[in-house]
């Protein structure tokens, strides 16, 4: 599976630089970057949004990019 990312301004209010995640042209996640400044995890990946296998109420945050890849493949490689 590969996964494609596109930056994307997000209308967060706060941290707005992100990442639209896409599986075969279909967009599965929206991520946002973390300030340095964030309380909870500064410099982070946020699931602001999922789709499909994605969606769910855990809006987890990740460390890098390649973490945030890698758990949004495992949730699209299994089967429903």
């Amino acid at each position: 599976m590969t996964l494609t990312l596109q930056p994307i301004r997000v209308a967060t209010g706060f941290d707005e630089d992100g990442m639209m995640v896409l599986d075969r042209q279909r967009l599965v996640a929206v991520l946002v970057h973390l300030s340095d400044d964030n309380e909870v995890a500064p410099g982070h990946w946020y699931l602001e949004a999922g789709f499909g296998r994605i969606d769910g109420a855990s809006h987890p945050t990740f460390a890098s990019l390649d973490t945030a890849q890698d758990w949004i493949a495992q949730r699209l490689a299994r089967h429903p």
